[in-house]
């Protein structure tokens, strides 16, 4: 009875929001798959968020808390830009969010010391979301808050967090914010945490800007389903799996124009109007992984490359190698690429013939000189000395010898 009282309570939950159980359902099956389980544990899933929400309108919410780095703000932005009510936005009740600089509603005094109770009494208990790059430049003064720097909230609220998001790839690895010249020294939430000797789990969903169902999964992971974030299902990179573990080309809409050699050269042609593929235009889709052409954006109803622009493969920030950039790695953006990558430099094929060219001429100059300073280009070098069998066969000797030469050969007996 308990159990029938508490679906009918959360069916009227979604009913008032205009959520159907279909779409709740297609939610928690979306949700297994990005915890790297299978589409049929969405009824554990939708289990664990019909008992978290109820706990949620009962007063009972998990505290997250938001800090902004070096950031445009636009992973909040995507997060907050929810246009109607849906299935992912009732996952986002069962969450308290005691700080963010951009949503909370309180703003100065009031919202600092916000921050430092919920890190003070929720200590390990609560998930730290940060956007945007950590600055080291400008001896760690950037960012300052309530007379703070951006690094020492950063440090005081990792320290205490159960997890930290690092969301959208400048808080992955510095994106636009860490693209040469870096004067800022901005760099990833990881790799900053590392140097601090900071151990708290790092879980890295990049994009620019991260799409909100990203984060959606990753907090229902943790908040729902109880998984710590070691046992979350996570790449090398420190991604979920499941939605970081394919390229986008594997779920594109334009794979098959791909697969009959049907592309894009130009925009405005014929062949942009069929929708072929763009790969000629610079789609980073091959090597990018990410599965926005499954979740697409602004709920559901387009992406990139459906919009006609090619991938610029946002999602390719690399925490564990932050020399690989990836708005240096793909720029510019709307031109392919035949980049070859030696250590840390990156250049182009023909820069390499011609190169190689370059190394030819120069060989072949030096062995020039050389063959005039010992006289092989005059005449020829000398030859050596008559040998046995130029003697007995004058007539068909290549060599020219002085007469003076073979009596001294015949002398010594060659």
């Amino acid at each position: 009875m308990e159990t029938e009282a508490t679906v009918s309570e959360f069916q009227q939950m979604l009913s008032a929001r205009g959520v159907s159980r279909r779409s709740f359902m297609k939610l928690c099956g979306a949700v297994a798959v990005a915890a790297g389980l299978s589409e049929l544990a969405a009824p554990r899933v939708a289990q664990a968020l019909e008992s978290s929400v109820i706990g949620a309108a009962k007063g009972k919410l998990y505290p997250v808390i938001w800090i902004e780095g070096a950031s445009c703000t636009g992973c909040t932005e995507s997060f907050a830009q929810v246009e109607t009510p849906d299935a992912a936005s009732i996952v986002l009740e069962m969450i308290s969010l005691n700080y963010s600089e951009t949503l909370s509603a309180a703003a100065g005094e009031s919202m600092e010391l916000a921050k430092e109770q919920t890190i003070k009494e929720c200590a390990g208990n609560f998930i730290l979301v940060y956007e945007g790059a950590v600055l080291e430049g400008w001896g760690g003064q950037a960012l300052r808050v309530a007379d703070k720097p951006g690094t020492e909230h950063l440090i005081e609220a990792a320290e205490a967090a159960a997890a930290v998001v690092a969301l959208g790839s400048c808080a992955v690895n510095g994106g636009w914010m860490g693209a040469h010249p870096n004067q800022a020294g901005a760099l990833g939430v990881q790799e900053y945490l590392k140097k601090q000797g900071i151990n708290t789990p790092v879980v890295n969903v990049p994009g620019c800007p991260a799409n909100p169902e990203w984060l959606v999964a990753v907090l229902a992971d943790v908040v729902l389903l109880g998984l710590a974030p070691s046992e979350l299902d996570l790449t090398s990179e420190g991604k979920p799996a499941g939605i970081f573990g394919q390229t986008v080309h594997d779920n594109c809409e334009r794979r098959g124009h791909f697969e009959n050699g049907e592309f894009v050269y130009e925009f405005g042609s014929k062949e942009e109007a069929l929708g072929y593929c763009l790969y000629p235009l610079g789609c980073r889709g091959p090597q990018t992984k990410s599965n926005c052409g499954v979740v697409m954006w602004n709920n559901r109803r387009s992406w990139c490359v459906q919009a006609g622009s090619p991938c610029i493969g946002c999602c390719e920030a690399n925490p564990n190698d932050p020399g690989q950039n990836w708005v240096e790695v793909n720029t510019p953006f709307y031109k392919r690429h035949r980049d070859l990558r030696i250590g840390d430099w990156m250049v182009q094929p023909g820069t390499i013939a011609l190169g190689i060219t370059g190394i030819l001429a120069a060989a072949l100059v030096v062995h020039g000189f050389g063959m005039k300073i010992t006289g092989r280009m005059d005449g020829g070098a000398d030859f050596e000395k008559v040998r046995s069998w130029d003697a007995k066969h004058p007539d068909k000797s290549i060599g020219k010898y002085d007469a003076a030469d073979t009596a001294n050969d015949k002398k010594e007996g060659r």
